[in-house]
Order: structure tokens, then C-alpha cells, then sequence
């Protein structure tokens, strides 16, 4: 008998308790915790983009009755709202950031940097039930041994990486490589569901190299040492089993990196058209070679061009929520969202990202490059 269930089942994000990547710092004061974290943000400041959630230790304050949004010119943004925490705004409200820090004597987070603090043993007797990936050991004091109740847990708890409070450069590195290793697998995505219809063909079909432009595409991507999917519409006929087809119908090329995203949304997706066909290895390489995962996307721009090329451009799994924030708003223009958001550029000649979009650009397009 079949189980009725209510909800479709979609692949999810890789979210711990509030983001994808955060590490819960618990066993010592909170100011303690507090100043750490704020040395640690801004040691990777120019690497990650780093969030601290913390929990007030005020049982006066009075919840306000407008909520506030003041600007600054610097981008500085203080926001006071009446607001109760749930798990799924709380994950929006992260899903931007690279790494998000947390006090771990208020709220549990999936890693954890523990703290050795003789005064607040009871403290981590307490939460031992929240301490099960430990990343880190800060010892508060030069002498001070493992707690009987983490060996217990934790046989091997002593090989754990562990520092003095005062070496933030080495603790600063350590949390760098696990933000590092949880960076995003870039994957390749073949945009060839487009209608082509100034083409009058199907111009995933077109041949510039001898095979068709779909799979040459697909072919480059694969060379860069990226697993490919191609892009489709359900109705299309394609040979090629490596497809995603498209689920957010009539959208063009945004429904189908949304599309992606649904598929896998812990992945970063390169995605490039079929319709460039100057586009080569050395430009995928290059562009790969200068991703900024803390960016939403990283993106080719022609020099002289004002605005940035979205279908030859790394989406970062957090770009998702955003896409999905602007198609609320019912605008579904990929080049719209690059534009209004935080995104790394490579300039490149135009030439590299010229279209073809009609029969005569394909013929004249087509004898220059036998020409070269």
C-alpha cells in the first residue's frame, strides 16, 4: 500500500541548527566567547563572510512596538524588530554567510569549538548532549587537563586540535580550513533548453566544431574537471542521460539555474550557454581559478560591456534564496540579479562572450573560427 505523503520531497541544504557551516563556542564566559569571535570575524574578514548569534542576558527589555531599519552610507545596516527565532527564518536569515559563529552556552550549533575553563566544568556537564563534533579544544588556563566526562565521550578527545586562549593567529587558521573545507563543489550545467526561436534550430545542435554545440559544451565543462549536467525542457528529445530538466516552467535560463539548485542545493553550478561559442578551456579555467564563494556568484563581464554576463558565471549555493526572493517579486532576469547583488567580476574580451542568436551570425561566426 502506498504512504500518502503531504509535502513534495525536495533535496535540501546542508544546514546545520542556523546555516550551512557553523561552529558553536561553549564551556567559558560569554564575553570571553564573544571577544574571540569578533577576532576571529575579523582576521577572515577578507576571506568569509562571518555571523555571530548570540542570545541577550536582559530580562528588562521591552519589545518595540516599530520595527526600526537605519542606514548608514558606509552599507552599515542596524536593524531592531520584534522578532521570534523558528527554525526556518533563522536559516534564512544565515544562509548568506560563509561561516556563522555561535555562543554555545545559549544555542546548540552541528561543530563545536570547545572551551577548558575549570570554572565552568559543571557548565559542560551540563551540555554534553549538545557536544558531538568537537573541531577545537581553547584551553583558559596552561594546565588544565580534559574534563573526565569529554574523555568518557570522547576516547580520542586529546588528539583534537587544541590552543591556548592567546593564540588566536593558530586558532584563527583552524577555523579558516574548516570554512574552507566546507566550501561549495562546483558542478557544470549546459544551458540547451532554450526555444531558439530568431534561430529558427535548435542551436544546442549547431556545429562549430564537428559535434554539436551541446556537446562540445558539455565536453569543455567535463575537461575542467566538472560532473555536468545538461539543462533541458521535459519535452525535448535528447540523447545525453546527465540532464536536469526544468521544474520552474517559462522562466528561460533563471528557471533553469533554479531548476539546478533544486536538484542540488549544496552545489555551486557553472553555468554556460550553447550559444557562445568563443568561450574556451582557458576561459572556464580562469574563471574557476578566480571564484569567490563568498560572493553569490562569480561572473564574466566583457570590458566594454556595463553589466555582467549571467550565463557564463559561478551561481554559490546561497544565490538560490536570493533567486527565489526576486522571482517573488516577479522579476526572473539572471542578469537582474547579478547586478543587485554582491558578485565577483572577470573581465574578459567581448569577444569571448558574443552570442549567436540568428542564422547569419552562425555562418559568419562559423567561418571565422575555420578561418582561425
Amino acid at each position: 500500500m502506498e504512504t500518502h505523503r503531504k509535502h513534495a520531497k525536495l533535496n535540501r541544504r546542508d544546514y546545520g541548527y542556523y546555516a550551512p557551516t557553523e561552529l558553536a563556542l561553549l564551556g567559558t564566559k560569554c564575553s570571553a566567547i564573544q571577544a574571540l569571535s569578533e577576532n576571529i570575524a575579523q582576521k577572515l574578514s577578507g576571506k568569509f563572510r562571518v555571523a555571530y548569534a548570540d542570545a541577550s542576558h536582559s530580562s528588562t527589555l521591552e519589545p518595540n512596538a516599530l520595527d526600526s531599519y537605519t542606514f548608514h552610507s558606509s552599507g552599515d545596516l542596524q536593524i531592531r524588530r520584534n522578532y521570534r527565532q523558528n527554525p526556518y527564518q533563522d536559516k534564512l536569515f544565515y544562509s548568506s554567510y560563509d561561516l556563522v559563529l555561535i555562543n554555545g552556552n545559549h544555542y546548540p550549533g552541528k561543530s563545536q569549538i570547545l572551551f577548558l575553563d575549570p570554572e565552568k566544568e559543571a557548565s559542560i556537564q551540563k551540555r554534553m548532549d549538545q557536544i558531538t563534533d568537537v573541531k577545537l579544544v581553547i584551553r583558559m588556563s596552561k594546565d588544565i587537563q580534559a574534563f573526565d566526562c569529554l574523555i568518557d565521550k570522547f576516547p580520542d578527545f586529546n588528539e583534537i586540535p587544541q590552543f591556548d586562549f592567546d593564540q588566536v593567529e593558530q586558532i584563527a587558521r583552524e577555523i579558516e580550513k574548516f570554512a574552507e573545507h566546507r566550501v561549495p563543489q562546483v558542478k557544470g550545467l549546459v544551458l540547451a533548453g532554450g526555444q531558439s526561436r530568431r534561430m529558427g534550430t535548435d542551436k544546442g545542435l549547431l556545429n562549430y566544431f564537428g559535434k554539436s554545440q551541446r556537446s562540445y559544451t558539455m565536453e569543455l565543462l567535463q575537461k575542467c574537471d566538472l560532473e555536468t549536467r545538461l539543462s533541458v525542457r521535459k519535452e525535448q528529445e535528447v540523447s545525453e542521460t546527465q540532464v536536469i530538466e526544468d521544474v520552474f516552467l517559462g522562466l528561460g535560463p533563471f528557471g533553469a539555474i533554479c531548476s539546478a539548485f533544486q536538484n542540488d542545493p549544496n552545489a555551486a553550478w557553472l553555468v554556460l550557454a550553447t550559444d557562445l561559442p568563443y568561450v574556451d578551456e582557458r576561459l572556464i579555467r580562469k574563471l574557476l581559478s578566480h571564484r569567490n564563494p563568498s560572493k553569490i556568484a562569480t561572473a564574466v563581464k566583457g570590458k566594454k560591456k556595463e553589466f555582467p554576463e549571467p550565463l557564463v558565471t559561478i551561481w554559490e549555493p546561497k544565490a538560490y534564496p536570493i533567486m527565489l526572493e526576486f522571482l517573488a517579486q516577479g522579476i526572473s532576469c539572471p542578469r537582474k540579479v547579478l547586478i543587485n547583488s554582491d558578485v565577483e567580476l572577470l573581465e574578459t574580451d567581448d569577444v569571448y562572450i558574443f552570442n549567436v542568436n540568428t542564422p547569419q551570425e552562425f555562418d559568419s561566426v562559423k567561418r571565422k573560427l575555420e578561418q582561425e
